[in-house]
């Protein structure tokens, strides 16, 4: 037991160890702490199960009992009853945590705030990762394959980590699985012998003592390997990053590889895609727009800012408002063309938000989707609908506004624009609006403000464009780039917005595709859209004209033409591109009659939420009523399927009791009863063992006495008789053998179970040993049915047969 004691808690070490890896990634540290108790709790769980004889199984179901009643009293006490006990509305809880800590994981960038749907995946996976270690190493004695669960949570962390985890984890990991494999196999060399060492210079040395080697050769391997490990890297330059390069060849920065991605997520995942080598293609669309290089997609709109990150206010209808959808704030002094633009998605492209040119006044898709009332776009209804292979038509407004329509906005009518996309978080550095001040300090107007912060990032500011730095989304990120002067569209577009804010200029952040390249068919031109052309940038709000974009971000994407400091040239070529930069983004010419100009007249559901509240619902609640649903529908079948997998052993051994046992079955099917019994209450059969032997040893063992005693040499005599002498001995068998057998079996059960304590007896009910048989039974099956195909296979003449070896 002191071994089993020294290699749990070397295994709990060790799994804390390779937690640590994950330590970067998340703000602050005590939930490391509050992890390591419950964790020392669980293996604590599973020490005093192991001392009170329970075997692996049983053990691992306390621990697990152990581990879910803590997470609950953790997480989620007040939906629980005493605070421990899950119930539905637990595992209901449980579900939204997750789904929100999945959301908050792929949004949030290192080092992402201690959320509660973060603390949960880190609390859950850390544990799961330590059962698995635990029940390795010190159930099942097998330290090294509990090495895989310790290198998947490795894993994690640097394949998360930007910069991939650093080496001072590696080792602190590295060095508690070495702890924890020593430990198992110096137990494992203990049961060999007595370890002799050299001769001691102590005086106890006369009396025969010998001292063990100071440092053995299993730590010396340990320790070798580790610094060859950490060493190797720097010792061999052109090796990169090895083994730990979990960017997997192509989504961490500067990476290649041609894996395509299954989508684009507004933080994490945009700048991996500018970083990868090949711009695979996403999308393909033609438009009939006199101006494509206008033609920017939308994914998502992110009008919040509450200093760590931009994000979405999730509000969606489940019935798109009537078309031609509103527009915010556009009035009919401004000139629009509406644009026709058929867009087509890859399969391996699989995104829940449709990619589209703004502002979009109708889509037609087909599947189940949802209108963004934010984002003004269709998001994936709740089944699992993406864009991979869609092909899907938009019909959209390219808004013209003049310079002096800008200049000339009044402030916006409605309070909601005006209150909500000016809010800053109380956090914001200075630097930020102090910077805001001193760009727009000769500004007469909002436009002019505005064009004057483009130009400070484009021209006048020093900024230059690179992937390769951070991609921070808070506060405090905001500030080092402007410091720094160095990023690229998330930097531009988050700061730009931000310091439109704290003028006063209603601001937000869309998300999407920059026009892409322009190819030619049969059929004329269209649009090729691939990794390289994700993009971000700023939309400032002008009361009759709407949200307006701009592009902060130098060298990349369009500038818009109110934004020109020269009126166009008349030869018909676009300021706002850079022809050696990107040709085939030159404007087209249109070859057909554009459709007449339309004014939207739906109704606008941020503005006007009376007129459309008939089938509006925010994303949350929908989300919540489907988990809900989900949970009250699969609820009880995985409870039924859970019970019925727990009482599957103690079902299938009354089975084989009651068969074994009918009458006229014989004593050897009555002694192979009774063997697996006392098999389930810790007496173990032996290979070889006569009957004889066997009834011996199963009664001074299980501690028989009287009747118990009597009927197991009754039933071994009865076997040995049914071997040796089948006719009884002269001529018939008793008529009452197999009833005698019967009750012999009985008896002695009895007899063992009653000797047994009560862990024992509760481990043989619900989990007995003797239900390996069946693992037993299927790999002899399965090896009779591979025998006897092969056979029939032989006879077509389809295999040839074994030729005999030669002697």
């Amino acid at each position: 037991m002191d071994a089993r004691i020294k290699i749990a808690i070397a295994a709990w070490a060790a799994t804390l160890a390779a937690a640590g890896a994950l330590l970067p990634l998340v703000e602050g540290s005590g939930w490391m702490v509050r992890t390591g108790l419950l964790l020392a709790a669980v293996t604590g769980t599973g020490l005093l199960a192991r001392r009170r004889g329970a075997g692996g199984g049983l053990t691992l179901l306390c621990q697990l009992v152990v581990a879910l009643g803590l997470v609950t009293l953790v997480t989620a006490p007040q939906d629980a009853l005493a605070g421990v006990v899950p119930t539905p509305e637990t595992l209901s809880v449980f579900g939204e945590l997750f789904a929100a800590g999945a959301e908050d994981i792929r949004t949030y960038t290192a080092p992402a705030p201690l959320t509660d749907g973060i603390a949960l995946i880190l609390l859950a996976g850390v544990l799961f990762c330590g059962l698995l270690v635990d029940l390795l190493a010190v159930t099942l004695r097998s330290a090294a394959p509990a090495g895989l669960p310790l290198l998947a949570l490795y894993s994690v962390a640097a394949g998360i980590s930007e910069t991939g985890a650093s080496w001072p984890y590696f080792l602190l990991a590295s060095a508690g699985f070495m702890a924890m494999l020593l430990s198992e196999s110096r137990d494992r060399v203990s049961h060999w012998g007595r370890v002799l060492g050299r001769p001691s210079s102590h005086p106890a040395a006369a009396a025969g003592a010998v001292r063990a080697p100071r440092m053995p050769t299993g730590r010396r391997i340990g320790a070798v390997t580790l610094c060859v490990a950490a060493l190797a890297p720097v010792a061999l330059p052109s090796l990169g990053t090895g083994v730990f390069d979990l960017y997997g060849g192509g989504s961490g920065p500067g990476s290649g590889g041609s894996a395509l991605p299954t989508s684009v997520n507004p933080v994490v995942e945009l700048q991996n895609q500018l970083n990868r080598r090949q711009n695979e293609t996403l999308l393909s669309y033609r438009t009939d727009s006199p101006r494509p290089s206008e033609s920017y997609l939308r994914l998502v709109a992110l009008d919040r800012f509450d200093g760590r990150r931009w994000t979405s206010t999730a509000q969606t209808m489940g019935e798109p408002p009537q078309t031609p959808w509103a527009v915010v704030g556009l009035s009919g002094d401004v000139p629009t063309t509406l644009v026709t633009t058929d867009i087509s998605a890859v399969e391996e492209y699989r995104q829940r938000s449709l990619p589209v040119p703004v502002p979009a006044v109708d889509i037609d898709a087909e599947g189940a989707w949802e209108y963004d009332v934010y984002s003004r776009t269709l998001v994936a209804a709740r089944g699992g609908q993406t864009t991979a292979g869609l092909s899907y038509r938009v019909r959209s407004l390219l808004v013209e506004p003049t310079p002096e329509q800008l200049a000339g906005a009044p402030e916006p009518a409605s309070d909601k624009i005006r209150e909500d996309f000016t809010e800053l978080p109380g956090n914001l550095p200075d630097v930020v609006r102090q910077t805001a001040l001193e760009v727009t300090a000769g500004a007469a107007n909002d436009y002019e403000r505005a064009v004057a912060l483009q130009d400070y990032f484009t021209r006048d500011g020093g900024f230059l464009y690179s992937t390769s730095v951070q991609s921070g989304t808070g506060s405090q990120a905001i500030a080092n780039f402007l410091r720094d002067r160095e990023g690229f569209c998330i930097h531009f577009a988050f700061t730009m917005a931000a310091m439109a804010r704290a003028l006063d200029i209603p601001a937000q952040v869309s998300v999407g595709f920059t026009p892409g390249l322009r190819r030619s068919d049969e059929n004329g031109s269209y649009y090729v859209v691939g990794t390289h052309n994700a993009h971000a940038w700023p939309e400032l709000y002008f009361e009759g004209v709407g949200w307006t974009r701009f592009e902060p971000t130098p060298g990349q994407g369009s500038a818009p033409s109110y934004t020109w400091p020269q009126p166009a040239d008349p030869g018909g070529a676009d300021p706002g591109q850079d022809p050696a930069r990107d040709p085939a983004q030159q404007p087209e010419q249109p070859t057909e009659d554009q459709p007449e100009e339309q004014t939207p007249t739906g109704c606008d559901p941020i503005l006007e939420p009376g007129l459309c509240e008939d089938g509006q619902r925010s994303r949350s609640e929908a989300e919540e009523d489907a988990g809900l649903g989900v949970w009250w529908f699969l609820g009880p079948g995985a409870a039924a399927l859970l019970v019925a997998a727990a009482l599957t052993p103690m079902l299938w051994r009354r089975r084989l009791r009651r068969r074994r046992l009918r009458p006229r079955a014989g004593p050897l099917t009555a002694w192979q009863e009774l063997a697996d019994t006392a098999w389930d209450l810790g007496i173990f059969p032996k290979e070889g063992e006569t009957p004889r032997l066997a009834a011996r040893r199963m009664v001074r063992v299980g501690g028989l006495a009287g009747e118990p005693e009597a009927a197991v040499h009754r039933l071994a005599t009865a076997v040995e008789r049914e071997l040796y002498a089948p006719d009884g001995g002269a001529g018939q068998r008793p008529e009452d053998d197999d009833g005698r057998a019967a009750g012999d079996v009985r008896a002695a059960a009895a007899g063992l179970a009653a000797t047994a304590d009560r862990w024992t007896r509760l481990r043989a009910l619900l989990m007995p040993r003797s239900a390996g048989r069946v693992t037993a039974a299927v790999r002899d099956w399965r090896r009779r049915q591979g025998t006897r195909l092969r056979e029939r296979l032989r006879l077509r003449g389809r295999l040839p047969r074994r030729r005999p070896r030669s002697t």
